[in-house]
């Protein structure tokens, strides 16, 4: 089974993108996490809708490939991160994305406004957020890397308990 992992931040060492690496390696054997690249979209315009956009195109291919999406995104200013609201709204009037079973990962477990944003909008874009497979994990300020994350048995264990839910769900739906 493969997943789509989306990093709602830019940076190389963001939380979200070493969450979403620490998820990877903690995956089970029959389980293959992808982490998709949002960073080449370029800012949403509808009237680039008959443009072939390879990094769109390669998310589509990528998220239609996938039996869920799972999406690690900070809270900017209260809001979504603009990379990951700029990626949804490229995403919206796909195909692939409507019933796509979605987990959240929440790198700073303060941050709930961006948090309760995000579900809104996945919601509103038909997607099925799986609530007992998202998952808060403090990184915010420490300094982690992904073998850190790995280490830390807390962290480690949140991160593949809600895997493991997610994984269960989605192989009931399968």
């Amino acid at each position: 089974m493969k997943l789509l992992a989306l990093a709602g931040s830019l940076r190389k060492r963001s939380y979200n993108r070493v969450a979403l690496e620490a998820l990877r390696e903690l995956a089970p054997n029959n389980l293959e996490i992808v982490i998709g690249d949002i960073s080449r979209l370029p800012l949403f315009n509808p009237d680039l809708d008959d443009q072939v956009i390879d990094a769109l195109v390669n998310i589509n291919v990528q998220l239609a490939d996938s039996a869920g999406l799972i999406i690690a995104s900070p809270e900017y200013a209260h809001g979504i991160s603009g990379p990951m609201k700029n990626a949804l709204d490229w995403l919206v009037s796909g195909v692939e994305f409507p019933g796509k079973p979605i987990m959240l990962v929440n790198t700073s477990p303060r941050a709930s406004h961006a948090l309760a944003s995000l579900r809104e909008v996945l919601v509103t874009m038909s997607g099925s957020v799986i609530e007992d497979a998202c998952v808060d994990i403090p990184l915010l300020g420490s300094e982690l890397d992904m073998q850190g994350v790995l280490q830390d048995q807390v962290l480690s264990d949140a991160l593949k308990n809600a895997l493991d839910r997610f994984h269960k769900r989605l192989s009931v739906t399968n």
